[in-house]
């Protein structure tokens, strides 16, 4: 991938940057730090004492408006939070593979067809065992009342019990990503029994068969957690109670780490790493998500030059990757294309047709127009959309577009960019990556995502190409597919993937043994949370 020097060291200085870390490898066969097992950032120590309540700081709550229910969880935070009282049939392990949860195991008879073996000693928090019927009622209210995540789980034709603790659920066509779509959130199994009879409203309590059950909740600011007593593990957590405080500033819970307050804290910034080096008793972590920044250009109501793809090609290929990686991340990211980088068969960024192209050539395009004039949209709860946006300023400066980065609240930042007509020219923002690379590139389909139709148009090709992706197997030939629709996309120049999004995570060493994975599908920084040991 080219690169180019363009940032003075005064410049680096005003972003405020702390350079730590070393630079991602997708291809290093190990990325855990020396001495952690495999795939994993941190391992729990049995002999750690345990006990005490876990306390964790986040930087934001489960989204108000979809309540609780997890069929309509649609942001990490959500995920996280209720995948502590409600479980999936699969999950992901160490090694973004799809592993077993709920399901036991799973036969494939055909490339359709997928028949489940079920947990026997799977319960609800109110001593119920789980049956086949909720297994099949939660699936159906899925594609029966269509969510976010309905469309992650491909064309369901069928869903039923084919067995007291077996059930079979049979697609439409052949959707390669399925299995991973059940491992996150949204597809949790739910209670239907209560749910059918009326005894529960799902939108305002959770009954789950997990670990954990809600005490108390004020939103936006606390949760309270206590030991699920059902669970059949509940004698081996490693903590008493669990409290989660919702802190939105992050150097709030840069000194809640320091003096001690919290256990754990989920950072957003390579700045908060720098600020802890040197605490004794604090160790922080990078996790490598699936998730990435990306580039909006608003094609259809935006600045007229934008409509012309030649124009949205030269601004594509004018920003440095590598710069945001190395100035914005401290060398902890990646370049990405549509699949996100960490995840088998994805594109290589390196070989996409913007990372082969001159700025010379991107300038050319611009000084035909006389130069151009642009706003950039950011929201203002995370800090390196303002670093991101300040590199791509002067990436763009180059070639002789001058950028005017706005900064809202993201409120303000939803209405005007997911507003009909949208209301801005360029914005920054971020994806979930998810656990298989295909998942994510349905959202350059406008007519699939809903949401990116008011600012992009995509095209019948990329559509296509999308389609081939869910339907081959992994392989060599999907990683085919998935390298033609990087270039499409790329050459369309709509949405642009930019860098992966890692997380920072920090956490006290004197009060917590937790595990960590090094790589982290769904945002579920708390997924191991049964291994988590909490001192009194």
């Amino acid at each position: 991938m080219k690169k180019r020097v363009f940032v003075s060291l005064m410049a680096v200085a005003a972003l405020g940057l702390t350079a730590c870390g070393a630079p991602a490898d997708p291809d290093a066969e190990e990325t855990a730090p020396a001495g952690a097992a495999p795939g994993h950032l941190a391992v729990s120590d049995p002999d750690f004492a345990s006990g005490g309540e876990l306390t964790v700081q986040v930087d934001y709550d489960v989204d108000e408006t979809g309540g609780l229910d997890p069929q309509a969880a649609g942001a990490a935070r959500s995920w996280m939070v209720e995948g502590l009282v409600y479980e999936t049939l699969t999950t992901i392990d160490d090694g973004l593979e799809v592993a077993p949860a709920l399901a036991t195991s799973w036969e494939q008879p055909s490339d359709t067809e997928y028949v489940f073996q079920l947990d026997t000693e799977a319960t609800f928090s109110n001593g119920r065992d789980m049956t086949a019927a909720d297994v099949v009622g939660s699936l159906q209210r899925l594609v029966d009342t269509p969510t976010t995540w309905t469309g992650q789980l491909g064309q369901i034709d069928s869903i039923e019990a084919t067995g007291d603790d077996e059930v079979t659920v049979t697609l439409a066509e052949p959707y390669t990503p399925f299995l991973a779509a059940l491992a996150n959130t949204p597809a949790a199994v739910l209670p239907m029994e209560e749910i059918e009879a009326g005894d529960i409203d799902i939108t305002a309590e959770m009954l789950g068969t997990g670990p954990l059950v809600v005490a108390d909740h004020r939103q936006d600011e606390y949760w309270t957690f206590e030991p699920n007593e059902h669970d059949p593990d509940v004698d081996e957590l490693g903590f008493s109670s669990m409290r989660i405080e919702i802190v939105g500033d992050e150097s709030t819970r840069v000194a809640a780490l320091r003096d001690g307050s919290t256990d754990l804290a989920i950072l957003n910034s390579v700045d908060s790493a720098g600020a802890l080096e040197g605490e004794s008793d604090v160790a922080v972590v990078t996790q490598q998500n699936t998730d990435f920044h990306y580039l909006i250009m608003n094609s259809i109501s935006g600045d007229e030059a934008l409509q012309n793809e030649d124009v949205r090609f030269a601004i594509n290929s004018a920003i440095d990757r590598d710069a945001i990686n190395e100035l914005v991340l401290a060398g902890t990211s990646s370049p990405t294309g549509v699949t996100p980088a960490a995840l088998p068969d994805a594109c290589v960024a390196g070989d996409l047709p913007s990372a082969q192209a001159s700025v010379e050539e991107a300038k050319a395009v611009i000084d035909e127009l006389g130069g151009l004039e642009l706003d950039l949209a950011v929201y203002d709860s995370e800090a390196v959309l303002s670093d991101i946006a300040q590199v791509v300023q002067q990436n763009l400066a180059e070639i002789g577009v001058t950028v005017s980065i706005e900064s809202y609240d993201y409120a303000t930042y939803s209405s005007l960019v997911y507003a009909d007509p949208a209301d801005f020219d360029l914005a920054l923002s971020w994806f979930a990556g998810y656990a298989d690379p295909s998942m994510v590139t349905t959202w350059w389909n406008p007519a699939l995502a809903g949401f990116s139709s008011v600012y992009n148009n995509g095209s019948e090709a990329t559509n296509k190409l999308i389609a081939e992706g869910t339907k081959t197997p992994a392989g060599p030939e999907r990683a085919e597919i998935f390298a033609d629709l990087c270039e499409a996309v790329d050459a369309e120049s709509e949405s642009v993937p930019l860098v992966m999004r890692p997380s920072e995570i920090g956490y006290r060493t004197d009060s917590l043994s937790p595990t960590l994975f090094v790589n982290e599908g769904y945002g579920n920084v708390l997924r191991s949370i049964t291994e988590y040991r909490a001192a009194e």
